[in-house]
This record gives structure tokens, sequence and C-alpha cells, in this order.
């Protein structure tokens, strides 16, 4: 059942609702990352190369969990989804009956006095064209665009393929040509039969898989929004045609939404938006994204597809293999219709990382935190000592982290005081800190400290992890 709620962001009246961005300035989160270990530019001793980042001790964390979070929900919870995981490099066949070979393209521009190159959708004046204006080759002169570097004169657009080549084998000669993948839906449909029969499934059906995609992006940008390489997480979910894809659809929409929601981004910075039927792709019935308040304006964060019988169509066409299926209760012989959920592990990391990002006065100073949901967070605990020149705290909190760790993510740390350590996990979005003091010597009890509240309780040593555990299991139920 389609959420209303959801379906009423799906009108005009959705920007004059803008409810600004989490963070007003983008180098907030482009410092933050880099400081504490979240996100580095890729090759940086040497320059560092455009649109490629590096994920550090805790990005990868971050990253992981949220993967982590994609697939409970999309396959560990649900009964009719499975997953896979396709080569990056397929059979190039593959991508000529997609259509990525002949269509996989963005409009390009160029200056003729700086050589520099533009998305023409992304220069200044041009952000809300339609399709049709952005396919219009007179549209940079009715328009008036100039280049935003120089001023310069542009080109008419051009259309650029995105898809990255390379060879393989020995011999670089058209023949050895193969692509790096663009998306990894398109390995989910050459493997629908495989998958089918190996895992017994009846229509409706999902294969749900996440891995590294390659664009070559005409000006990438935007932090680790728009990249060269990146990687996806994608659902094919297949239906019998017609109303059932329909149906489908509606259903995924606001359950894909809601998912954004459970894991802590703010609804008031959500909002979906359908694409115009010239926006369309040609085989597409339906198309809606899930789009999110970022500092640079409204942008997607994922696409919900009703694809149709494109794609299962086009390979059985191209390879001359039958990927119909048989529904044995109607004796029906049919190419099933697609309804696809379209996210990007690194935009939605970059989202959560937006979005939980707090700032507050506390005792005259400012408190910076990431109130990022516990199952995200990269450390669930730090376990701190107050005296680090006392041993025997010092092996306390060792023993502490020990048991912690066979559970979760735990982190040791005594290079500061007390306060400034919690305010280093409070920046880093660590949900819990257990304190080891003199006390606890004497007692066998320490803090615990909660990172959103601040608020601090005293518990035995013994049952610290079933705390945590507990707090844990609480949140996800929640």
């Amino acid at each position: 059942m389609t959420d209303p709620a959801a379906n009423a962001d799906l009108d005009p009246l959705a920007e004059e609702r803008d409810p600004g961005p989490a963070v007003p300035s983008l180098e907030t989160i482009v410092s933050l990352s880099k400081r504490r270990g979240f996100i580095f530019s890729s090759s940086e001793i040497y320059g560092g190369i455009n649109a490629v980042w590096d994920y550090g001790p805790l990005g990868v964390e971050l990253k992981n969990n949220v993967k982590r979070a994609w697939w409970r929900t999309m396959v560990q919870e649900r009964d009719e989804i499975v997953g896979l995981d396709a080569g990056i490099l397929m059979a190039p066949q593959v991508w000529v009956a997609s259509g990525h070979v002949g269509s996989f393209s963005d409009p390009l521009v160029e200056c003729a006095t700086c050589r520099r190159r533009y998305r023409l959708d992304e220069l200044p004046g041009a952000e809300s064209l339609s399709a049709t204006d952005l396919a219009d080759p007179g549209i940079v002169e009715r328009l008036g665009l100039r280049c935003p570097n120089d001023d310069g004169p542009l080109s008419p657009p051009r259309r650029f393929n995105l898809m990255l080549k390379t060879f393989l084998g020995p011999v670089e000669d058209e023949a050895a040509i193969v692509y790096l993948r663009p998306e990894t839906a398109q390995g989910i449909y050459v493997n629908f039969r495989n998958v089918r029969e190996t895992s017994r499934k009846k229509i409706p059906f999902g294969i749900a898989q996440i891995g590294k995609a390659f664009r070559n992006e005409i000006s990438p940008g935007n932090f680790v929004f728009r990249m060269r390489e990146f990687e996806q997480m994608e659902m094919q979910y297949f239906v019998r045609p017609g109303e059932a894809a329909a149906a489908a659809f509606e259903e995924w929409l606001p359950r894909r939404r809601a998912w954004y929601e459970r894991y802590g981004v703010t609804p008031a910075r959500l909002r979906l938006r359908e694409h115009a039927p010239d926006e369309l792709a040609h085989y597409a019935k339906k198309a809606v994204d899930v789009e999110y308040r970022f500092p640079f304006g409204w942008k997607e964060l994922e696409g919900v597809h009703n694809r149709g019988d494109f794609d299962l169509s086009r390979h059985q066409e191209a390879s001359g293999e039958n990927l119909e299926y048989f529904d044995p209760a109607t004796e029906e012989h049919f190419i099933p219709w697609v309804v696809e959920t379209s996210a990007g592990a690194d935009r939605a990391t970059f989202t959560f990382l937006i979005d939980a990002y707090r700032e507050e006065e506390v005792r005259g100073e400012t408190r910076v935190s990431l109130a990022l949901h516990p199952e995200l967070a990269p450390y669930k605990v730090a376990v701190l000592p107050l005296l680090k020149k006392r041993p025997e705290i010092v092996e306390l909190c060792h023993r502490i982290k020990a048991d912690l760790q066979r559970d979760v993510m735990a982190v040791y740390d005594d290079t500061a005081s007390i306060g400034k350590l919690y305010r280093r996990q409070d920046e880093i979005g660590t949900p819990w800190c257990i304190t080891v003091d003199v006390d606890s010597l004497e007692d066998g009890a320490v803090t615990i400290r909660d990172r959103d509240s601040m608020a601090q309780e005293r518990i035995p040593v013994a049952g610290v992890k079933r705390a945590i555990l507990d707090r844990l299991e609480a949140v996800r139920a929640g």
C-alpha cells in the first residue's frame, strides 16, 4: 500500500517546502572526513585523481555498515529475495544488447578558449532543463550559456559515452575491448535463469547485488556524490507483466524511502520526484527518484523504476537463450517485467554522514557530534581510562574491550584527557563510551556515557557487554 505522505511529495510545491540542508557548507563534511579518517583523496601523495576517493579506517566501517543494513533489509529480512555477486568484466555483447554502447551518454559542451568540458545540465542556468531541451543542438545559443571558468563561448552539446574501456588478453585491438561495468543490474539480468533454477524461486522474486561500477563522468564533483568509481546497491524484482509490475512499483517506492528514515535521515529532507515523460528511458513505464536535500540542492539518492520486460527480452534476443518464466499454476510462458530499486552505497553513506552532523554549545564550547544510528556507527563503543598511568585501570580497559570486540566494533583510547576523549568519540559518532576510573578497581563498576544525551550511568563490569548489546537491540527493534 502506497504511503500518502510519500506521494504528497510528488508535486511542484515540494521545492517551496525546502527545509534547507543539515550542513550549510559541504566543506564542513569534507574537512571532518579528512580529519577523522572517513574519506581521503585517492593517490593523494601524487596530487590525487579526480573523482576517485578512498575510505579511511572510520569510513570503511561506516560504509560497510550501510551495506550490511541494506542487505539485511533487502535480503535477510525477506523470503523472496536472494543475493548475487556478478563479475565486473562481462562479455561486451551484454552492453550492446542493453543499449549502453549505443546510448549510455551525457550531453557535453566545450569552451572554445579554455577547452574545459562540462555536462550541459550542470552549467549555471541549465540545471532544470528538460530532457528535450538537453537534446536541442541550439540550446546553448538560445539560453546564452557561457563558460563558467572564463566566460568563453561554448560548443553545441554532443553526446559523450560514459563507459570506461579496457582490453582483455595480450593484444590491444578492437576484438579485445571489454568495458568496466557502468551498473550492476546487467549482471543480474544475464544470471536470471541461473538464479531462478538454483534458488527455485517463484514469481514474484528479487535478486539483490552490491558491487562496484565505473563511469567516465564529464564533470564529477561534490565530494563523493558523483564519482568515476563507485558502489551500487541494486535489487531487480521480477513480476508478472502489466498490473502486477505497477502494483509492485507502488509497494517498493515508499518502502525504499522509509529505509533511509529507519536509519536516521530526517524525513523533511527526503522527497520523491517522478521523471517527466521526455526524461524517461525509452523502455521505462515509470521512474521516481528518492531525493535528498544536500548542501548543493535536491539530488537523487535512489531510483525506483518500472523497466517493463525490456532487459530480459533484449538479452533473450541477443543471446538466443530462452529467458522466459513458466508458471506451472497457469501453464503460461512469459518474459517477466522488472521493478528496480537502484541506490548508491557511497551516496547513502554520504547522506547519513551529512544528516547526522550536529553542532551545539556545551558549557561555552562548541560540541560537534555525529548522531549516527548505532547500527551505522563505525565504533559502537569506546573504552576509556580516566588515568592511563595506572596499569590496573588500563588492564581492565583492555579486558572490557576484548570482551566487547567479540560482538561489536570497539576501540580503546588514552591519548588525551577524558573530556577531549569524549569529544573525539562524539565527533566520529560512537554511541557509547565506557570509562574506567579509580573507583572501578574497588567497586567493580564503570561509567557508561550516551553520545546523544551525554547522560552517564554506573554499571557493573560484568554487565557491560549485556548493556551494550541490549541497547543495540533496542535501537534495531525501534
